[in-house]
C-alpha cells in the first residue's frame, strides 16, 4: 500500500480522500480512516473484505492481487486421488473402448496438468506432449460417445490446440500457431464451448499486438467479448485492448478498458490454479497495468507494478514460477533505468530479460523494442548498450 501510495505522490491523507471518492456507501469519517490507513500499512493489521475491494479500486487494480492469497494444485496428485488411475493405467484405459467418466475426469486433469506447465516448461518438451495427448483425445472421436461426451471430448481437444498454438507462437513459428488457433476455435465453436472460443480470439489479439496491428487488437478482443461474455477470458480481452490503446497513444481509451476488465475480474471466484495458462489470475492485472504505464511513460507507476510481478512470480525460495512475466517487468525496470539515465542498470536489466531459458519471442522482442529505441537514441555512443542492441538483433533474427 506504501509503495502504491507514494508512486502517485500521494501523502496518506490524499490517499483516504481517494478512498473515499470510490466508496459507493456511506464510510467512517476522514479522521477513523486514516487512523486504519496508518495501521494497514504498518503492517498491524489487514483491511477488512469491505475495504480490500476498496483499496484495490483506489490504487485501479483488483483485491486479490492487491491481497494475494496463497493457492496451488497438484495435478500429478490430483490423477491418481481423483479418479484411481496413474498415467500408465490411463493410457492403457484409452486403447480400450471404454469411455468413461473417469476416463474423461482423468482427461481433463492432464489437460489442465499441461496448461499449468506452460509457464515455465520447455516449449519443445511442452509442443511434444502437447501434439501426443492432443492426438489421444482426438482418437476418442472415433468412438461411441453420447452427446454429453462428444462434446466434453471436443472442449478438451480444443483446449489443449489452444496450448499448442501458444507454444508454437513463443519459439516463433508463426504459420503454425495461426492454423492451430483456427483449429481450436472451431472445435470450441463445435462443442459450444465459449471459453475455447473466447481464448481462440484472445490469441489473435496476442498475435495481432505483437506484430503492431493494434485496430486488430481491439477487433478481436471485441469478437472474443462477444462470445465469452463475462468469463476469465474476457479479462484478458480487455487486457489486450488496454496495451493496443496505450501502443496507438489514447490514454483515456486504455484507462476504460482496464477498468473493464478490473470490474469483471473483481467478480470472478478466485481461481483454483494460478498456473493454468487459460485462467486470469488475480496478479497478472499488474502485469497489464505495468505494460501500459509504461507505455506512457509513468515510471513510478511501471516500476511498482514491475516489481509487485517479479515478487508475485517468485516463490520464497526464489524458484521463477513465471519467468516470462518476469522477463517482461526487467524490461520494464529497464527502461525506467534508461529514461533516468543509468544506462549500466537498463543494459543490465535487459540483459537478465532476455537470458532466461523460457521466452516467449514475440512478446519478449515487441516488449524488448521499447528499450532499443531508447538506448539507440539516447546512448549512441556507449559500448554496452550498443553491444545489447547487437544482442537483441540476434535474438529477432530467431523469430524472423
Amino acid at each position: 500500500m506504501r509503495a502504491e501510495r507514494q508512486a502517485r505522490g500521494w501523502s496518506q491523507m490524499d490517499a483516504v480522500r481517494a478512498l473515499e471518492s470510490h466508496a459507493d456507501q456511506t464510510i467512517p469519517g476522514t479522521s477513523s480512516l486514516l487512523r486504519n490507513w496508518k495501521r494497514w500499512e504498518a503492517g498491524e493489521v489487514e483491511p477488512d473484505d469491505f475495504y480490500k475491494p476498496l483499496i484495490a479500486k483506489t490504487f485501479g487494480t483488483v483485491s486479490a492481487a492487491f491481497f494475494p492469497r496463497a493457492g496451488h494444485r497438484n495435478a500429478e496428485a490430483e490423477l491418481l486421488e481423483g479418479v484411481g488411475m496413474n498415467t500408465l493405467e490411463f493410457v492403457s484405459r484409452l486403447r480400450t473402448s471404454d469411455v468413461s467418466p473417469a476416463t474423461l475426469e482423468a482427461l481433463r486433469i492432464t489437460a489442465d496438468r499441461l496448461c499449468s506447465e506452460y509457464p515455465y516448461m520447455s516449449p519443445e518438451q511442452l509442443s511434444i506432449e502437447g501434439h501426443a495427448w492432443l492426438r489421444r483425445i482426438c482418437n476418442l472421436l472415433d468412438r461411441r460417445l453420447t452427446l454429453s461426451q462428444h462434446q466434453e471430448v471436443l472442449s478438451l481437444a480444443g483446449t489443449v490446440s489452444l496450448l499448442i498454438g501458444c507454444v508454437e507462437y513463443d519459439m516463433g513459428q508463426r504459420h503454425e500457431a495461426r492454423a492451430t488457433r483456427r483449429a481450436a476455435q472451431s472445435l470450441g465453436e463445435e462443442a459450444g464451448d465459449a471459453d475455447v472460443m473466447g481464448w481462440a480470439h484472445e490469441m489473435a489479439a496476442w498475435f495481432a499486438i505483437t506484430q503492431g496491428d493494434y485496430r486488430g487488437v481491439i477487433a478481436a478482443s471485441n469478437a472474443g467479448e462477444f462470445v465469452a461474455h463475462n468469463r476469465s477470458v474476457t479479462v484478458q480481452l480487455a487486457a489486450q485492448k488496454a496495451k493496443a490503446w496505450a501502443r496507438i497513444g489514447d490514454r483515456r481509451e486504455m484507462e476504460k478498458a482496464l477498468d473493464h476488465g478490473r470490474a469483471i475480474l473483481e467478480t470472478l471466484p478466485y481461481p483454483e490454479d494460478v498456473d493454468h495458462h487459460f485462467v486470469v489470475d488475480p496478479s497478472k492485472f499488474d502485469f497489464y497495468a505495468m505494460d501500459c504505464y509504461r507505455l506512457f511513460g509513468d515510471n513510478e507507476r511501471a516500476a511498482v507494478y514491475a516489481d509487485e510481478v517479479i515478487r508475485s512470480s517468485t516463490d520464497a525460495d526464489g524458484t521463477q514460477r513465471k519467468p516470462m512475466r518476469i522477463a517482461e517487468a526487467e524490461i520494464t525496470l529497464g527502461v525506467v533505468a534508461a529514461r533516468e539515465g543509468d544506462v549500466e542498470r537498463a543494459v543490465s536489466l535487459g540483459r537478465q530479460a532476455i537470458s532466461g531459458e523460457r521466452k516467449s519471442l514475440p512478446s519478449l522482442l515487441m516488449v524488448s523494442g521499447e528499450l532499443r529505441q531508447i538506448l539507440a537514441k539516447q546512448y549512441p555512443t556507449e559500448q554496452e548498450a550498443a553491444a545489447y542492441l547487437e544482442e537483441l538483433r540476434a535474438l529477432g533474427a530467431r523469430d524472423a
